[in-house]
Order: structure tokens, then sequence, then C-alpha cells
């Protein structure tokens, strides 16, 4: 069962990446109302996948890795350099989504985003996001570079 959950939790990772970057093209397009759709989904996405992997570690499924000696020091640098940014990634999110929401509220809807009192929280929406979204997309694309290493290099711990 955990091994299922795992693989869930890669698509889930996967399509909330994708997300994000279509998220990013339509508002670089200003197209603010399907980047708001596009941003919630990749959020959604990635609360799945935070509920899933969770679930699989209380469940004891962990792979260490048992690959070439020569890659392990590289494979352990991404490795921390993953959890490091992905425990930095939660708070920088909901920053950037709290901030995005203050001022829709603010505004009252998409069209009026330049209203006086909505303009300071959109700007520090951007703000955020200005990292954020480069942190998010390395870690999904080095929580995809891990699995696929693991799926080759790993062996499952019983725990």
């Amino acid at each position: 069962m955990a091994q299922t959950i795992n693989q869930w939790a890669v698509i889930t990772i996967v399509l909330s990446g994708l997300a994000l970057v279509v998220g990013v093209l339509f508002i670089r397009n200003g197209n603010r109302e399907a980047h708001m759709r596009a941003m919630l989904t990749a959020s959604a996405l990635a609360t799945i996948f935070l509920v899933l992997y969770l679930t699989r570690l209380g469940l004891g499924y962990e792979k260490k890795y048992v690959g070439p000696d020569e890659w392990r020091p590289a494979y352990f640098a991404l490795l921390i350099s993953h959890i490091i940014l992905a425990a930095a990634n939660l708070p920088l999110a909901l920053g950037a989504l709290y901030n995005a929401w203050k001022g829709l509220k603010a505004a009252g809807n998409l069209g009026n985003i330049d209203a006086p009192a909505a303009r300071g929280l959109f700007n520090r929406h951007r703000a955020w996001v200005r990292w954020t979204v480069p942190v998010w997309l390395y870690v999904a694309v080095t929580g995809w570079i891990i699995y696929l290493v693991l799926g080759r290099w790993g062996e499952v711990v019983k725990g």
C-alpha cells in the first residue's frame, strides 16, 4: 500500500509543478483569472502530495541510496538541498497565497487589483513569489530526480 501511496505522491507533485509553470505563463500573459486557478491547483496538488508523503513515511516506507559510491556525494548534496528548500517552500508558498488572498479581498475582484487598498498586498505577493516559484520548481525537479535515482539505486528500508 505504501508503494502505491508513494506513486500517487509523485504524480501529484509532478502535476503541481506543471500547474505552477502554467500559472506563471498565465500571469506573464496577463490572464489573472487563469493564473489564480492554476496556482490554486498547484497549491492543492502540493498539499495532497504532502499528505501522501507523510502518510507513506508514517507507514514506514522509505528508501535508502545503494548506488555507485562515486555518485554518493552528489546524491546527498542534492538530497540535502532538496530537504532544506522543501522545508522553506511551505512558508514561502503560504506567504504568497496569503498576500494574494488578502489583496483579492481588498480589491473585490481581479479587475480591481490596482485599487489603493489592494496594491500593497499584490506588491507583497509579487515579492514573495520571486522567491517561492524558483524554490518550488527546484524542490519539485530535485524530488523527481531523487525519485528516479532511488527507483534505480534505492533499497526499501524495513522499519
